[in-house]
């Protein structure tokens, strides 16, 4: 039996592009969003008419940009394209990446009806002055509440997404926020280390000198740190940048599957770790089938053109 497919969507739309991001974003296009969710479903369409026909799929991520800048009747038509197209597994996993600040509680209650079971939130820092050096439009207290509407909503798997080795960053702030993020108990942690990469106002600025280039040796140091702390507090390492919460059932750890992976840890992320096929749609998302990999067009009215 061939193995059960992923689908990624990518939503490029931003309200502001943050100075690090080298993602296929765009901030102040968000007019374009009905017809961008329009030209996703004709793609899903389009794909599902050309496959052999009865293609299993066992999980969704919407990621981006800002997924959660679509509204949940625009998530639901999606959901509508994607169920007449393929056939989902019972137990999917659906991701939606969402920034802290752009989902109310009613939001939440309405994704949550339409079947997405997982938020990964984009904290990055719980030091407000990282988050404005980042250009973050939230701050820590905007995490919390929205943790607690997720919740409230009937979210029982969450990732908060965390950057370290920041320009200037010292290691005692990085560890308030891993300390932080440990009160929200969130299900599934990612870690990633700050790249800055050619073409992102980062990248110019330190070229220029006018800002500090991060110390990889100080970066190291802080992933070492946290790799140790993750374990103390009960997440076990899946994957280079991931943490799954480690599930107790019966005074022993839950079930793992054969590849010894945690049951917590994200399957859309292990989909793409083992080399099993995805299939991607929107303006640059990047998929793997049939043995080859492939990308769409960059631009948003290209791709809705197109």
């Amino acid at each position: 039996m061939p193995p059960p497919y992923s689908l990624y969507f990518h939503i490029p739309f931003c309200v502001h592009r943050c100075a690090y991001c080298d993602f296929n974003t765009y901030a102040g296009q968000e007019d374009m969003i009905p017809a961008y969710v329009k030209a996703l479903r004709k793609e899903i369409e389009f794909v599902g008419a050309r496959l052999p026909g009865g293609e299993v799929v066992h999980t969704i991520f919407f990621g981006g940009g800002t997924p959660s800048l679509l509204t949940p009747k625009q998530f639901e038509l999606i959901f509508k394209s994607i169920q007449e197209n393929f056939a989902l597994t019972t137990d999917a996993e659906i991701t939606i990446e969402a920034n802290p600040g752009t989902v109310s509680y009613e939001d939440l209650l309405e994704l949550r009806r339409i079947g997405i079971d997982r938020i990964s939130y984009g904290v990055q820092s719980a030091n407000t002055e990282e988050l404005r050096m980042l250009e973050r439009a939230h701050n820590y207290f905007d995490v919390i509440e929205a943790v607690t509407a997720a919740r409230k909503a009937g979210f029982k798997d969450l990732n908060l997404d965390l950057i370290y080795g920041l320009p200037g960053q010292v290691p005692s702030t990085w560890q308030t926020t891993v300390k932080r993020v440990f009160d929200l108990h969130p299900e599934h942690i990612s870690a990633y280390a700050l790249t800055l990469e050619h073409g992102t106002p980062f990248g110019r600025w330190a070229s220029k000198g006018l800002l500090p280039l991060p110390d990889p040796d100080l970066a190291a140091e802080m992933y070492e740190w946290a790799s140790e702390a993750f374990e103390a507090a009960g997440y076990l390492q899946y994957e280079i940048s991931n943490w799954a919460r480690n599930i107790a059932s019966s005074g022993a750890e839950r079930s793992r599957d054969a590849y010894n992976y945690p049951s917590l840890a994200c399957q859309h992320n292990l989909q793409y770790w083992r080399g099993l096929p995805y299939l991607a749609f929107g303006a640059g998302a990047h998929g793997y089938a049939n043995g080859c990999r492939y990308s769409n067009v960059l631009r948003i009215k290209t791709y809705i053109d197109r």
